[in-house]
C-alpha cells in the first residue's frame, strides 16, 4: 500500500483501544493523511460531552454520519473513528468501499485503565462504569467481529501498528 496504493485504513473499536495514537503512527508510516473523526466533530460542534448534553446521542450520531459523508470517496487516509461509528450502517457504507477496516480490541479492564476519568466519556458517565463497559463491549461484539481484529492488551502503540500492518500485508 505504501508504494502508491491509496486505499484508506479505518481504525474502529471501543474507546480506549488506541485508535488515535495508532492511527497517527500508521499515517506517518504509510505517508497518508490522518483524520480522527471525533476531532473533526469537536472542531465543528464543540467538546463531545457538551454535544451529548445539547443534542443527545442521536445528534452526535448524525454528526458522525456527516463526517463519513465528507470522507467518502477520499483516499490516502488513515481514519480513527469514534467507537460506534463503523457500526452505523450509513457510516460503514460511506467508508468501507475505499478502506481496509481494522478493529482494535482491548479487555474491559485495559479499557478502563486507559480511559481514566470515565465522567468525561458520555456513555460511561454512570454509577457503575466497569459494568457499562462490559455491557457495551458485549452489545458491539458482533458488529466489531466483522472487521479484521487486532488485540491491543499489553502492547505498545508501535507494536499495535506493526500488527495492523502485518494483518493488512503492508
Amino acid at each position: 500500500m505504501a508504494q502508491g496504493a491509496t486505499n484508506n485504513v479505518v481504525l474502529t473499536g471501543f474507546m480506549g483501544t488506541g485508535k488515535t495514537t495508532v492511527g497517527r503512527i500508521l499515517a506517518e508510516r504509510l505517508g497518508f493523511d490522518f483524520v480522527d473523526t471525533d476531532e473533526v466533530i469537536e472542531s465543528r460542534a464543540g467538546p463531545i460531552p457538551e454535544i451529548f448534553e445539547r443534542m443527545g446521542e442521536p445528534g452526535f450520531r448524525e454528526l458522525e454520519r456527516s463526517v463519513a459523508r465528507g470522507l467518502a470517496g477520499r483516499t490516502g487516509l488513515v481514519i480513527a473513528t469514534g467507537g460506534r461509528m463503523m457500526l452505523d450502517p450509513e457510516c460503514a457504507a460511506r467508508l468501507e468501499p475505499s478502506a481496509h477496516v481494522v478493529c482494535l480490541n482491548a479487555t474491559a479492564e485495559t479499557t478502563l485503565e486507559r480511559i481514566g476519568d470515565t465522567a468525561q466519556r458520555p456513555l460511561l458517565n454512570v454509577a457503575d462504569a466497569p459494568s457499562r463497559v462490559r455491557e457495551l463491549l458485549a452489545e458491539r461484539a458482533e458488529g466489531y467481529g466483522r472487521f479484521i481484529s487486532v488485540d491491543t492488551d499489553g502492547c505498545t502503540p508501535d507494536e499495535v501498528a506493526d500488527a495492523v500492518m502485518a494483518r493488512l500485508g503492508l
